[in-house]
């Protein structure tokens, strides 16, 4: 009978092999984890995005539909809304008697409201995380036409920083409820 010498040890090649595919398995795992982490964080951004389109717009839409027809004293008598400064600018008379306008500010990128009546300075309706690469008015209809007036406004909008970033496109129509004509 032949007794064969038993090692209680692992081979080199052994260790080598177990080592690979320990790392491999370990390589996966963390791939997938940092993909989970940039698909999160890509989502909490997106949804940031969607809470600053959703309170700009809602916020001009509410104070354009409760517009009211100038008398002069904003400088556009007899008309309900003044789009200007290539169709990105819309100034309007508000319900309390103010002259107030909504445009985007090219220098920052941020969409803004201003109220010329009471001499405040512009409030920013997106924050900075956010740049607003398109926003055009359309208006439709005013006294002169004796049509309802409509607003349709049209935004794009993309988070900043570097990589793949949300953005958003959205348009919307309003019109006035206050139907002085």
């Amino acid at each position: 009978m032949k007794i064969l010498n038993k090692n209680n040890g692992f081979t080199l090649i052994e260790m080598l092999v177990a080592a690979l595919i320990f790392s491999i398995a370990i390589g996966s795992i963390m791939g997938v984890f940092v993909s989970a982490i940039k698909l999160q964080k890509y989502n909490l951004v997106h949804q940031q995005l969607l809470s600053q389109v959703s309170y700009a717009m809602e916020y001009m839409e509410r104070t354009i539909r409760m517009a009211v027809k100038d008398d002069n004293t904003c400088g556009f008598a007899g008309q309900n809304y003044k789009a200007s400064d290539g169709n990105r600018k819309i100034e309007f008379k508000n319900y309390k008697g103010e002259c107030q306008e909504f445009f985007l500010d090219v220098n920052d990128n941020q969409l803004k409201a201003y109220n010329r009546t009471d001499f405040d300075s512009a409030l920013a309706l997106t924050s900075d995380d956010f740049e607003v690469t398109n926003f055009s008015i359309n208006v439709i209809g005013d006294s002169l036409d004796n049509l309802q007036p409509m607003v349709t406004l049209f935004m794009e909008i993309k988070a900043k920083g570097s990589g793949q970033q949300p953005e958003i496109t959205i348009q919307t129509t309003v019109s006035q409820r206050n139907l002085d004509l």
